[in-house]
């Protein structure tokens, strides 16, 4: 199979556009956050059916992410990028103009249809940038769900301060409008690697159910309680319809998933690296808002506002954009695993440093400054570890999947974080909070997934140039570094 055509594009304004619509995308997920406190009363329901308005992304965005990044293969990604636009859009407006739950939950999910611009956009980046450059664009694009997610949070909470609630998704749709024609007019359209192959629907099908059933479990196990039949049903439905899917797919022709190349050490072990890294990742993004805002009267909490918590945060965001294009150069000299290591450690550094330093803002702040720089590192490195080990037709199915594991890690931690602080808490004021040992396991559990997440990435294999059909197909940047 030939390389990638050569285009006529800037890679400099390709790169950007796609680094700014994994922004936007990642701005749509917290974008609801300063906001879950008041959902009950602005729709006028309870807070059991409010919180779907946060499930629901996380639920469509996990099936949609491995589907269209296949549909990119088969199609084109360019055009699969401009079909992700086209529900952040509708989403952002329906739920602008929402009233009521359900159609605010309609809108939630037409934005998480849109989630699989990131893994779409590392894809493409392998056609049309430069060798030289496409290690630094593949970690400035990876990075870019985190950086949106951390600078996102501010901003959010600060429209929903000072503005109406309505005008966070009127600025999301046109957000998303701009993501749109950016891509449209910057964007080349490339060749598409699967072009002739047909959609596995019943795949589609198949992982869906699986998926839903998994995430659901797993995201509202702590509300349905961890024994409930409700709970174990949806984990052996899980179980059944994952197990079914990929026996399915190891026995058709053109399978959503390859699930051979998956099972390579060097995806696999990427992989699995990649859901300790969501765990660790999302812990912390779950605690430190926590204490910033808990009141001074616990001992430990900071009593700072939404908008105040966020601002401290958000250095975390601008150092991720920072570290990129670093991590890029250390792919480039070194090779993507030492990165991905590297990254892991440094996260569990950051994790070591928030021990000490949870009793003031800016320590904090330091703390994760130190765990977002760790995070680019380790998001720059996956999908040029993933890249160098699958074919050109599966490049954006495989980055899909990878995407898809990352998410699974922050659902995994979210979970788990969230029964940590549920069982250990205090007596306040005749309410139940996380207590500070609850905070401190937490931020101990990200410390040790971090260390396990290097381990694992220690035992991922180098590439051999002679490995087989995935180093055939391999770009001249992905053959450059062998060293790891």
């Amino acid at each position: 199979m030939d390389g990638p055509q050569p285009t006529t594009a800037r890679p400099g304004g390709v790169v950007a556009t796609l680094a700014l619509a994994g922004t936007v995308a990642a701005v749509m997920q917290t974008l609801v956050t300063p906001l879950i406190a008041e959902m009950p009363q602005i729709l006028h329901t309870s807070s059991s059916n409010a919180a779907w308005v946060v499930t629901v992304t996380l639920l469509v965005a996990g099936v949609c992410v491995p589907v269209s990044g296949r549909l990119g293969d088969l199609v084109g990604k360019r055009r699969m990028l401009l079909v992700c636009a086209v529900p952040l859009v509708v989403g952002s407006v329906v739920c602008a103009l929402s009233s009521s739950v359900v159609p605010m939950i309609v809108g939630r999910g037409l934005q998480g249809m849109g989630m699989g611009m990131v893994p779409l956009g590392i894809a493409l980046l392998r056609d049309v940038v430069p060798a030289e450059k496409l290690s630094g664009s593949i970690a400035l694009v990876s990075a870019s769900m985190g950086i949106g997610g951390a600078i996102g949070l501010p901003l959010a909470a600060a429209v929903a301060q000072y503005a109406n609630w309505r005008t966070l998704f009127w600025g999301s749709a046109g957000l998303a409008l701009l993501i749109g024609a950016l891509i449209f007019f910057v964007v080349p359209d490339v060749p598409a690697g699967a072009k002739g192959q047909r959609f596995d629907a019943p795949g589609a099908v198949g992982l869906a159910i699986g998926l839903v059933s998994l995430l659901l479990a797993i995201s509202k196990g702590a509300d349905w309680g961890w024994s409930s039949g409700t709970t174990l049903g949806l984990f052996a439905l899980a179980l059944v319809a994952l197990v079914a899917w990929g026996f399915y797919e190891l026995r058709t022709r053109d399978p959503l998933i390859d699930l051979r190349t998956t099972a390579r050490p060097r995806v696999l072990l990427t992989n699995a690296s990649s859901i300790l890294i969501g765990v660790g990742m999302y812990a912390f993004m779950l605690i430190a808002p926590q204490l910033l805002q808990f009141p001074e009267a616990t001992g430990y909490g900071l009593g700072q506002s939404m908008l105040a918590a966020g601002l401290y945060l958000a250095p975390g965001g601008v150092m991720m954009m920072i570290v990129s294009p670093l991590g890029g150069k250390l792919i480039n000299s070194r090779g993507p695993k030492p990165a991905l290591i590297l990254g892991a450690l440094v996260i569990a550094v950051g994790y070591g440093l928030a021990l000490p330093l949870m009793g003031t803002a800016w320590g904090l702040m330091v703390a994760g400054i130190v765990i977002n720089s760790g995070v680019a590192l380790a998001y720059g490195a996956m999908p040029a570890l993933i890249m160098s080990a699958v074919p050109l037709s599966e490049t954006a199915a495989a980055n899909g999947f990878n995407a898809l594991m990352r998410s699974l890690g922050t659902t995994i931690g979210s979970a788990v974080i969230g029964v940590v602080l549920a069982q250990m808490t205090v007596t306040l004021g005749g309410y139940s909070l996380a207590s500070e040992d609850g905070f401190r396991t937490g931020l101990l559990i990200g410390c040790g997934v971090a260390l396990v997440s290097a381990a694992v990435a220690c035992l991922i294999p180098a590439l051999r140039a002679d490995s087989g059909a995935a180093a055939d197909e391999q770009t001249p940047a992905e053959k450059a570094p062998t060293r790891a």
